[in-house]
């Protein structure tokens, strides 16, 4: 039985994010878990929380050893401009990037 897991988003640039999607894919749960407790990104963590709702969404979170990481995918959400000062009272318009994360376990 598959089971999917949506974070939606998540104030974190999909490339950095998916660096983490790429290392869990394909892998037991239980595999994945040790993963990224020990990787050192910060997107480590809203991936594990969202892991942990597939598992928990597919009913296996008492057997997650037989439960495998199907499909990840991270695609790039509604981006928030800020504005930033310069020379001569110019501002220039910097955006600061969204991700939505959606992983299938099975």
């Amino acid at each position: 039985m598959n089971a999917i897991a949506k974070t939606k988003y998540v104030r974190m640039s999909p490339r950095k994010v998916r660096i983490v999607l790429d290392k869990i894919k394909g892998l037991n749960v239980t595999e994945a878990y040790k993963e990224l407790k020990f990787m050192d990104k910060r997107a480590a963590k809203t991936v594990e929380k969202t892991l942990k709702s597939a598992v928990a969404n597919a009913g296996a979170s008492d057997i997650p050893e037989r439960v495998k990481v199907k499909r990840v995918w991270v695609g790039k959400g509604p981006a928030m401009k800020r504005l930033r000062p310069r020379a001569m009272g110019r501002a220039d318009i910097y955006k600061r990037p969204t991700s939505h994360i959606e992983i299938e376990v099975g």
